[in-house]
């Protein structure tokens, strides 16, 4: 199977030993920028696509959010499928003509969110599916501090930091608000308080706060890049008890504190095993995966 990288950062390189934990017999090329770029093992570095000759399988979109735009179009128009880094672009501008690139050109497209194969939410889907309980409140909240980010670098230098490469917390923590609209649909109405006035004193959004509102029940999510004690949790407020899952500690526990579930000894990194797992299946299938482009910015409105 031959895999095109675009974007060799440290996000790439866990889709890459993600890769590596399938049988698949992969051939991972990356398109470089720089022909003094540094060679990584089992990977190819490439710096032109239009000057090899390489049936690609699918191609892994994961440079700055900024750049995917112009990436996607000249994979789709080339027929390559596509597995895309969340969120799928930074702009909804323009959005609908590549969406009919991707879709007249029959584009396999799954845009990465790995937390929907988080066991504990992937347990409440099961429950909400299974039991369909009486929901009267959802709040979620999730908080880090960017400087714990990437070690040893200067954080008001990375992507996350700075606007104009596409950061921000609203993009960055894209997940809660996919997670939610996985598990709930899209909303009905969605309003939204962005801010960048923290202590952290950078340009990009750090503080995101969502209300989308459902026939039911409202969903409230909290978004922000400096909290130093990394917190992420959703609580769902049934009409009989309150849920928490807290995706920190993999624990779902309800209000008289009985532990739900609990996933002792799970590892982040294998949600990302899983589920490019799932998307190779897909494309062996032939079956259209979740997540598509056109899904995923149906969310990107909400969240821009």
């Amino acid at each position: 199977m031959n895999i095109l990288i675009v974007g060799l950062g440290s996000i790439a390189r866990k889709h890459i030993d993600a890769i590596k934990s399938l049988e698949i017999a992969p051939n991972i090329y990356a398109l470089r920028s720089d022909p003094n770029s540094s060679v990584e093992d089992d990977v190819v570095n490439i710096y032109s696509i239009e000057k090899i000759d390489i049936e690609f399988d699918f191609a892994i979109i994961s440079n700055p959010t900024k750049l995917h735009f112009k990436y996607i179009k000249i994979l789709a128009e080339k027929g390559i499928h596509l597995f895309i880094e969340k969120p799928a672009l930074d702009s909804i501008e323009k959005s609908e003509d590549l969406i009919k690139i991707v879709e007249s050109k029959n584009i396999f497209s799954y845009v990465a969110c790995n937390l929907r194969f988080h066991p504990c939410l992937i347990f409440i889907n099961n429950l909400l599916q299974f039991e369909q309980p009486r929901i009267n409140e959802v709040n979620v909240y999730c908080g880090s501090y960017l400087p714990d980010w990437r070690p040893g670098k200067n954080f008001r230098e990375i992507y996350s930091a700075n606007r104009s490469m596409g950061g921000g917390v609203h993009l960055d923590l894209f997940h809660e608000v996919d997670y939610i609209t996985w598990l709930f649909g899209l909303p009905h109405k969605s309003n939204r308080i962005i801010r960048n006035a923290s202590s952290l004193e950078i340009d990009a959004i750090d503080y995101a706060n969502y209300s989308l509102e459902y026939e039911e029940f409202a969903a409230n999510i909290v978004l922000n890049y400096y909290r130093k004690k990394p917190k992420r949790t959703m609580e769902l407020v049934l009409s009989d008890r309150a849920i928490l899952i807290d995706l920190v500690n993999n624990k779902i526990t309800d209000d008289s504190g009985n532990v739900i579930f609990h996933f002792v000894d799970f590892n982040m990194n294998q949600t990302y095993c899983d589920q490019m797992n799932y998307f190779v299946e897909c494309l062996k299938e032939k079956v259209k995966p979740m997540n598509s482009m056109k899904e995923s910015i149906d969310v990107l409105k909400v969240v821009l």
